[in-house]
């Protein structure tokens, strides 16, 4: 089958994945396309907002589409890496027999990330980064697809352990979710309290996921797109000579070159589900946001007025 052919197909479902969501999940669309994007492209996103708007309940449903195994894992301030890795145990013959945590999973919902000690959450770094876990230095391969969607409440601060740099950079996007509209709420309220029973379709399986992910490596960009991408990681630098003085005046450090990989990688995967063949700059703003939001860091000017990481991005375009 032509990459062509691959790509007009990929358009309908895509559209039908997006209504079977839509039975269980009313809006969110701008966040369910962010997700859907980074599992077509094998990157991990971490979704950002207040407790009780169905982010469990959206991958949960994401993963039933998609036809994945869905393993939920509640991040808690006594967490241990064995906890969710696994461990090796004695058998009945004085052997050691390992077993496997909650992360051997298509899908994780890492819950509430940032609740747990670091050195619980250093050990999701190998999982998302090399798809294998190393225990008692055997190294486990993971099967895939594999994907990490942690979540984060971003209000509640007390007894909380903030994600260091290093590991925000390995989330593919960082994706904010708002309240619902007025309209929304009022059919969330019409769907949850009654006692319809809502069935959803699987529309993919783990080896068509992965064959999207090849096809979305194929497709071509041209070379002002890939420029497009790199300048705009490389103006959130506030340490090169080059840079605006607007970046200097608000931003303490910038984006780094998984930036531009990823901006990339996104751009491919928002063209294909439009319908194009080849990415064009429009679609590397489209996804810049949430792939820019997590890696800038503002500095403390920026935070006394009010200024948002969101305008920042915008003012680079």
């Amino acid at each position: 089958m032509s990459d062509v052919i691959a790509i007009e197909n990929l358009v309908k479902k895509h559209k039908s994945l997006k209504q079977e969501i839509a039975k269980i999940i009313v809006g969110q669309d701008q966040v369910i396309n962010h997700i859907l994007l980074s599992i077509y492209t094998g990157g991990h996103s971490l979704l950002v907002g207040v407790p009780g708007l169905a982010k469990t309940l959206m991958v949960n449903t994401i993963a039933q589409t998609l036809g994945l195994d869905f393993k939920r894992i509640q991040f808690t301030p006594d967490l241990m890496p064995s906890d969710i890795l696994g461990s090796e145990v004695l058998d009945q013959n004085r052997n050691f027999k390992f077993i496997k945590g909650p992360i051997f999973s298509n899908i994780i919902l890492a819950d509430e990330i940032n609740r747990t000690p670091p050195k619980t959450q250093a050990a999701l770094l190998e999982a998302m980064q090399e798809r294998a876990v190393t225990i008692s230095g055997v190294q486990h391969k993971l099967e895939l697809p594999y994907f990490v969607l942690a979540t984060q409440n971003p209000i509640e601060q007390e007894g909380t352990y903030p994600l260091p740099e290093a590991q925000l950079d390995r989330f593919m996007f960082a994706i904010e979710l708002k309240y619902p509209t007025i309209e929304e709420e009022i059919q969330v309220v019409k769907n949850t309290t009654s006692d319809t029973k809502v069935s959803i379709n699987t529309l993919f399986n783990a080896n068509e996921i992965i064959e999207v992910q090849k096809l979305i490596r194929r497709i071509p960009v041209p070379d002002n797109v890939v420029e497009y991408a790199v300048r705009l990681v490389n103006k959130t630098r506030p340490n090169l000579d080059t840079a605006d003085n607007f970046v200097k005046q608000y931003i303490d450090w910038g984006a780094g070159p998984r930036a531009s990989q990823n901006l990339i990688l996104a751009s491919k995967a928002h063209a294909a589900i439009n319908g194009k063949f080849s990415p064009d700059i429009e679609d590397v703003q489209a996804v810049s946001l949430g792939i820019l939001r997590h890696r800038i860091i503002k500095n403390y000017k920026a935070e006394a007025e009010n200024i948002s990481e969101e305008q920042i991005i915008k003012q680079l375009w």
